[in-house]
């Protein structure tokens, strides 16, 4: 067929979850196969148990193969987890024959990662934010221009080797070659960030079981990427600690009572538990529930806050939050997202998907069809330039992709 098959598998806390999909005419993409399993083997995005991960993606692996009926050999995988850090670098080189070609941004991204970084880190992106000629700042695509010199200023994403290599031996275990680790909040971006948002500054924040995830675009381009580990499951661990309950029950009864306002529920709710011990069930006021969450989304917006101000970019965010996520379904979340950032906020989920789409209209599923998007980007990159040979996870292949990510239209 002509048509490219792409896969990508987004490995979470709380689900592993694999999407096929075709590249039809118009770069639509068309979803053939999902396989989504609940997660096994994984803490704050990383891998803990190596066996139980690795089934757990086999098990959402052949669910994609049955229903799309392909058989899956490689695929782009999320990465998240506080192992995860980014550094801004610049790189200079000359320009030879005074015009700017492929391989003069090829050396300045090159010497842009003639970083200290640990023996036990790699990176995972290099993300262009701009290209300064000659004195000249603001350009962003310096091919073909004249000049002497050439500056690229650069956004680099490392990760811990060690855990990274776990990953992507939990997924050969089923036979897949990873292809690329795409850091969760900008597969996330590729899919729920407008054009203008992008230009006008936004933070992307995906709210997920066991991490948040944030990037800040400025300018069109990825200035500053974070990961914290805290997420939805530490809301859930809060109202089995704070009511008793099991950690099931307290997951169960989150997501039907729960509330990240405590003003916005009625002081008259009632719902009722049968906590550790309990003999009968126990009527608990839903604005107590409440009480519990509000605590603890009001402690992750603070830190997401923190990181923004950290970062020197707070004043810089005009068009404020997109909060995506399966957490940023929880009732309330938007507004105390809002009232704790001082900054516009809305929810965003992917849309104006064809194909099997019931399950994946839903937040939660926004680094799951963006690691697809990011997959259209790269095979887009690859029929434009062959030269640079085939695909592997190395700096060099991470550095040319990113860097067509943001050359091509």
């Amino acid at each position: 067929m002509d048509e490219p098959i792409i896969v990508g598998i987004d490995i979470g806390t709380s689900k592993i979850c694999t999407l096929v999909a075709r590249i039809e005419e118009g770069n639509n993409l068309r979803i053939l196969g999902v396989g989504i399993e609940p997660s096994q083997g994984l803490r704050k995005g990383t891998v803990v148990d190596l066996n139980a991960a690795a089934l757990a993606i086999s098990r959402s692996v052949e669910k994609a193969e049955r229903t799309s009926g392909f058989e899956i050999n490689a695929a782009l995988v999320s990465l998240a987890g506080s192992h995860v850090s980014s550094i801004n670098s610049r790189g200079v080189v000359g320009i030879t024959g005074g015009i700017v070609d492929l391989d003069d941004i090829d050396r300045a991204l090159d010497a842009a990662q003639a970083v200290a970084i640990p023996h036990n880190r790699e990176i995972i992106h290099v993300i262009q934010r701009g290209f300064i000629i000659d004195g000249q700042d603001g350009i962003r695509t310096p091919v073909g221009m004249h000049g002497y010199r050439l500056e690229v200023e650069a956004h680099i994403i490392t990760a811990s080797s060690s855990t990274v290599e776990n990953l992507r031996q939990c997924v050969a275990a089923s036979g897949i070659e990873v292809s690329q680790f795409v850091l969760n909040p900008l597969a996330s971006g590729e899919i729920v960030l407008s054009e203008t948002e992008r230009q006008m500054g936004v933070a992307v924040v995906d709210i997920g079981g066991g991490t948040t995830d944030m990037a800040i675009y400025i300018d069109g381009d990825v200035w500053h990427t974070m990961v914290l580990a805290v997420g939805g499951n530490h809301v859930t661990s809060d109202i089995a600690h704070g009511l008793r309950l099991p950690v099931s029950q307290a997951e169960e009864i989150k997501v039907k009572f729960g509330h990240a306002m405590q003003s916005e529920v009625n002081p008259e709710e009632q719902f009722t538990i049968r906590s550790f011990g309990g003999d009968t069930p126990t009527r608990i006021d839903r604005i107590e529930l409440a009480n519990i969450i509000e605590a603890r989304m009001e402690e992750i917006f603070y830190l997401v806050l923190q990181e923004i101000r950290r970062s020197g970019y707070d004043g810089l965010l005009p068009a404020g939050v997109v909060l995506t996520g399966g957490s940023s379904l929880m009732p309330g979340a938007r507004q105390l997202a809002s009232q704790v950032m001082g900054l516009p906020t809305r929810i965003a989920k992917p849309q104006n998907l064809v194909g099997l789409t019931d399950q994946l209209d839903s937040p939660a599923y926004s680094t799951s069809v963006g690691l697809l998007e990011w997959a259209m980007l790269m095979s887009d990159a690859n029929q434009h330039i062959e030269r640079h040979g085939p695909k592997h996870t190395n700096n060099w292949s991470d550095q040319l992709k990113d860097l067509l990510r943001r050359l091509l239209p």
